[in-house]
């Protein structure tokens, strides 16, 4: 049996919304503060590894390379280990902003409210239910977007100023990377303030809410992930067995064609080799193919990705505020 949350009696003069956004701030301070922090530390070490770190390292590779085949001539070997692991970290932590909204939205937000019991007094002092909820989702949606916006775009910065000029820079298609530079951390990080606010809701214990909204999250992520490749159609490319099956990009799927327009798997992948050329007359294979994603197909996965995450995050709120009014009189 739910239990039914009774709203107190409002004076009857909604808050003016200054004074919502003052009393959110100060029951929020630290939270606020602590994210304020790490966006600003996360944006200096992107801008720091786009800047500094990019051209220690471009300038490195180039000793490497003007060494010829010996390689037996002095690089800042430091300056390439280092930004590899600059940008290992600040990639995985950009991509971890979306979960960190989506525990404080939890566990803080909401969670902590209804535990606590501070949602009451927000409620005597001429809030309504719904416009105390409005309030939990529209302001931190704006600073959740401006936010991740900003280091994505710092990320997409560093990894542009790279392209070309490192030998080691990993490509777009590389799954971190390809999530980093687009808009999907921004579409998920929304999505994580939503599943938080609905946690806390469902939930009522701080605590829970974190990790519930944590894992939900991590589950829409992981469920978008093996969605991606069929958000678009997909490219086919195919050539003959002596070449073997090419086409760079986000890999789908790989194999050969038969006589008969059959796709089955490649026992071996060019036919250059005796036991790979009886394998694949076995088959009767006549052709490889490989469907793909080409840097073309960047952005539209992107967008089509992020506008699914936008109708989850839609939907969840609108649960929210229907939960909230079935358990309010």
């Amino acid at each position: 049996m739910t239990a039914t949350l009774t709203a107190p009696a409002t004076t009857g003069l909604p808050a003016p919304a200054p004074r919502q956004l003052r009393w959110l701030y100060r029951l929020h301070r630290p939270a606020l503060l602590t994210g304020a922090a790490i966006t600003l530390l996360l944006g200096a070490a992107l801008l720091w590894l786009g800047g500094p770190l990019t051209d220690a390292s471009a300038a490195a590779w180039k000793q490497y390379n003007s060494c010829g085949i010996t390689g037996r001539c002095g690089y800042d070997q430091n300056s390439v280990t280092l930004y590899e692991d600059v940008y290992t970290y600040t990639t995985f932590a950009v991509l971890a902003v979306p979960f960190l909204v989506a525990a404080w939205a939890g566990g803080s937000l909401t969670g902590r409210e209804m535990e606590s019991g501070t949602v009451r007094l927000a409620w005597t002092q001429g809030v309504s239910p719904a416009r105390w909820l409005a309030s939990r989702l529209a302001f931190p949606a704006v600073l959740t977007a401006a936010a991740t916006g900003l280091l994505v775009c710092l990320h997409r910065l560093a990894w542009t100023a790279a392209d070309g000029r490192i030998d080691t820079a990993l490509s777009w298609d590389h799954y971190p990377t390809f999530y980093a530079d687009g808009t999907v951390p921004v579409a998920l990080a929304l999505a994580g303030l939503a599943v938080g606010v609905l946690a806390g809701l469902l939930l009522r214990r701080a605590l829970a809410a974190l990790a519930a909204a944590a894992v939900v999250l991590g589950a829409l992520w992981a469920a978008v992930h093996a969605a991606l490749p069929h958000l678009w159609p997909a490219v086919t490319r195919v050539t003959s067995l002596r070449d073997g099956p090419a086409g760079e990009g986000l890999w789908i799927g790989q194999g050969v064609l038969t006589a008969d327009g059959d796709r089955l798997a490649a026992p071996c992948h060019s036919s250059m080799t005796p036991e790979c050329e009886a394998a694949l007359a076995d088959l009767d294979a006549v052709s490889f193919y490989r469907d793909f994603h080409p840097g073309a197909h960047y952005w539209p996965l992107h967008l089509v990705a992020s506008g699914i995450l936008l109708a989850v995050a839609a939907l969840l709120v609108y649960a929210a505020f229907r939960l909230l009014r079935r358990r309010t009189a």
